[in-house]
């Protein structure tokens, strides 16, 4: 996939500066003078405006890699780096097959043969090849809207009918389920106390991975209340199209696990950083020494502080939260026989958890459980209701409430 122009150069031709954009010349006047200086500025702010500065304005001259890129230009700053990250992954199997083809060749035959190809890997639920498909077919619908790409090219695409279940070749995935307490108990030996803290916050919420790594400081309202609940608005979340602002409420326990994390940090800090987990590793480590250190060994430490061969994220995501849960997981199975092993689990399946505990925990139960996950029906994950005052009552009452399953007995 070819490469997003970088923006035009100020150059020299002869006493005249010009520049190189969108395959012209264009004279900017006598090198080095401030007219041309002022003009090269100009020039350089109209084509950041442009998304696609760099390709050709005619339906005749686009290839699909060139839409690809002007696609990927588009989106990189309007996607979360996970849904950034599953449009290259879908667009890179449209261009490998298709990147030279002229944009208004493509059609439903050629869009059913890039989807073959994610089929063939076999790595791919279902669902998740019928997302792809429909991502490639909104890069056809981006060349629309920009008039690169005929209408009726994605008028023809829209008519192909995803992918039915047992169709040949593809698969489901089983329906994911709750994580048992067991098996997170076991798990927290195995992690850094930041890792540890996070698991047992999200296991008792019942809330996205994305509401606990991405948690910040100044999202935490602690002003005190008659009721002891702290309030925790996340600044986005993944169904606020939906519900707008989300008001979570925080009890007791998860208070004593967040506290530690919140002082002497600036409100855009997180609370659960990556940071301070690899400093609990070290010192875990250091703790663990069975010889003293020696002065050459504490010179190579010092350098390697003063430079450090990567640098740690403010925040977790989605792939280095589980990562960190698979890492603590296989820390535990490391010398125990298969028998007792803790079973992979992901931290998903504690949001799975939480509602099935509630469903279980009293009469109304099912009642409590949609009104906990602000679902329309017990039954659903995918739409959402608004988030009523009466769903806040209750889950204030259920913060109040709470208890710490994954808290080892004393």
């Amino acid at each position: 996939m070819p490469r997003s122009n970088k923006p035009p150069k100020y150059s020299k031709n002869g006493k005249y500066a010009c520049v190189y954009a969108n395959g012209k010349k264009i004279y900017l006047g006598l090198y080095g003078s401030a007219e041309s200086r002022q003009e090269y500025a100009r020039v350089i702010a109209e084509w950041q405006s442009q998304p696609i500065a760099h390709l050709s304005n005619s339906e005749s001259s686009v290839s699909v890699s060139e839409l690809a890129a002007g696609f990927l230009d588009y989106s990189q700053s309007r996607q979360d780096e996970i849904q950034f990250g599953h449009s290259k992954y879908a667009i890179g199997y449209l261009v490998n097959v298709y990147g030279m083809l002229p944009a208004n060749e493509f059609s439903p035959k050629k869009l059913k043969i890039c989807r073959s190809q994610m089929v063939k890997t076999g790595r791919m639920c279902r669902n998740h090849i019928n997302d792809y498909a429909r991502r490639i077919i909104r890069v056809f619908s981006w060349g629309v809207q920009e008039e690169l790409v005929k209408p009726d090219v994605v008028a023809a695409l829209r008519e192909v009918k995803s992918l039915r279940k047992g169709e040949e070749g593809t698969h489901d995935n089983p329906p994911r389920k709750p994580v048992s307490v067991d098996a997170v108990r076991r798990t927290l030996a195995g992690a850094s106390p930041t890792v540890s803290a996070m698991i047992q916050v999200q296991g008792m919420l019942g809330e996205r991975p994305g509401a606990v790594y991405l948690m910040r400081v100044g999202e935490i309202d602690r002003d005190q209340r008659s009721n002891g609940l702290w309030y925790y608005t996340p600044k986005s979340h993944k169904t606020e199209k939906y519900i707008g602002n989300k008001v979570i409420p925080l009890g007791k326990p998860e208070q004593e696990l967040i506290a530690p994390y919140l002082e002497g940090k600036k409100p855009e800090e997180a609370v659960f950083s990556p940071r301070t987990a690899m400093k609990e590793h070290a010192t875990e480590r250091r703790s663990e020494r069975q010889s003293p250190m020696t002065p050459s060994q504490r010179e190579r430490n010092q350098a390697r502080a003063g430079k450090p061969m990567r640098k740690l994220k403010e925040f977790y995501d989605h792939s280095s939260y589980r990562q960190a849960v698979e890492h603590a997981i296989k820390k535990v199975n490391k010398d125990l026989p298969d028998e007792e092993k803790v079973p992979h689990w992901t931290p998903y399946q504690l949001r799975h958890f939480q509602a099935t505990a509630l469903k279980k925990s009293k009469d109304a139960g099912r009642i409590l459980a949609q009104a906990a996950m602000a679902h329309t029906s017990p039954t659903t994950t995918d739409i959402y209701i608004d988030d009523t005052d009466e769903q806040l009552i209750i889950r204030e009452i259920l913060a109040m409430e709470r208890k710490n399953p994954f808290a080892l007995e004393k």
